[in-house]
């Protein structure tokens, strides 16, 4: 019997646009490494995910490329072409029958692709690396950011036709999203950079052109979601008042869903409000009577995901957890969550169905997983 004050973790969800989840709780996107080098999706890959997609409401994939020139990471799967559609499927497929909603993320990785991965041409905003020894990236043209906004669109087409239940815009991480947001790594004196209004051009007008595939080839039950990071260490950088207009703006956009990038659910903002409270928790305030707001980090145990709930915002994701325990949802429905793991056990590889590549990446990440 589960304990009922862990009952509202598991209230079925109803998005605006009618499509309803079966509880509260989301697999976060994580990268795993393991697709093949041609960009298709994995036999290993397709397990991983199987094994965590019963007991969550929706699953959010690891970040898909919406370009050759890309591609973030080796053994990344593809979304750049229509050759990729059935690769696409299969994974919609697996985690569908599960009975969990399947999101694909999409992204293009900007200054932060691997100059091997791309034959070397990487790009962003501006010719702005993201740090010392870092890749010095050319500035796309004009015509280069249209047809990438492009891209994003016909990836969202390929993933209505793979069978996806929607996408999410992947605007966190540092990514090329983030990237033309950024006055760090935006330097452009053009339509897309310079006062705070030009540099929020790039993600509107992504999300204008996802809307718009969505308007076109799928209806009103595909999901639409945007992920970002609220802040930035650097100076100049994202501070907390720009990403408060950022998210006023994108409310205006009818999303289905605004997904907050923190290592830390409970992380405080470093400057451009005064507030102590978490970014979470303001963000919630500011935007969450318009559009969802969707919180993760670091929420390992069901009181940590029960008191993230508590904090305002209706849906919880999980992300390094779901790969310590799969079975956390079932544990919490069961009465069980006092056997929830929450540190890796190194011992059970094969009994929690990771990946070789994603399993050494965690090997190799101390700090990052709790057990690691």
């Amino acid at each position: 019997m589960m304990n009922k004050k862990y009952a509202p973790l598991f209230e079925s969800y109803r998005f605006k646009n009618g499509v309803e989840l079966k509880n509260r709780v989301v697999m976060a996107p994580m990268t795993n490494f393991s697709s093949n080098d041609d960009g298709t999706v994995t036999d290993e890959e397709i397990r991983y995910y199987e094994r965590r997609s019963e007991g969550v409401g929706m699953v959010i994939t690891a970040c898909t490329n919406v370009t050759a020139n890309g591609k973030g990471f080796p053994g990344e799967f593809a979304g750049d072409s229509d050759d990729m559609i059935p690769s696409l499927r299969r994974l919609a497929s697996a985690i569908k029958a599960k009975g969990s909603k399947a999101i694909l993320q999409i992204f293009h990785g900007g200054r932060e692709v691997p100059p091997e991965l791309v034959n070397g041409d990487v790009v962003s905003a501006s010719n702005i690396p993201s740090g010392e020894g870092k890749t010095v990236p050319r500035e796309l043209t004009s015509e280069e950011v249209a047809s990438i906004i492009r891209d994003f669109g016909e990836t969202t087409r390929r993933a209505i036709e793979a069978g996806y239940d929607g996408v999410e815009i992947h605007g966190a991480n540092g990514y090329l999203i983030q990237q033309f947001f950024s006055p760090h790594a935006n330097r452009r004196e053009d339509q897309w950079g310079g006062s705070l209004e030009k540099r929020m051009a790039f993600p509107l007008a992504v999300v204008d052109s996802v809307k718009k595939a969505v308007a076109e080839h799928g209806d009103d039950s595909f999901i639409v979601g945007y992920r970002f990071s609220p802040e930035e260490p650097e100076t100049p950088g994202i501070t907390m008042a720009d990403t408060l207009a950022l998210v006023d703006a994108l409310s205006a956009k009818k999303l289905d869903y605004l997904h907050v990038s923190v290592m830390d659910f409970w992380s405080e903002p470093r400057r451009g409000v005064e507030d102590t409270r978490s970014r979470i928790e303001i963000i919630n305030e500011r935007v969450g009577d318009r559009v969802p707001v969707m919180g993760v980090g670091s929420i390992y145990t069901a009181d940590d995901a029960i008191k993230a709930l508590e904090s305002g915002v209706p849906l919880i994701a999980l992300g390094r957890e779901l790969i310590i325990d799969p079975d956390w949802v079932q544990k919490i429905e069961q009465g069980k969550e006092s056997e929830i793991v929450t540190k890796l056990d190194k011992t059970k590889q094969d009994e929690l169905v990771v990946p070789d590549p994603l399993w050494n990446a965690v090997l190799n990440a101390p700090g990052w997983f709790p057990g690691v």
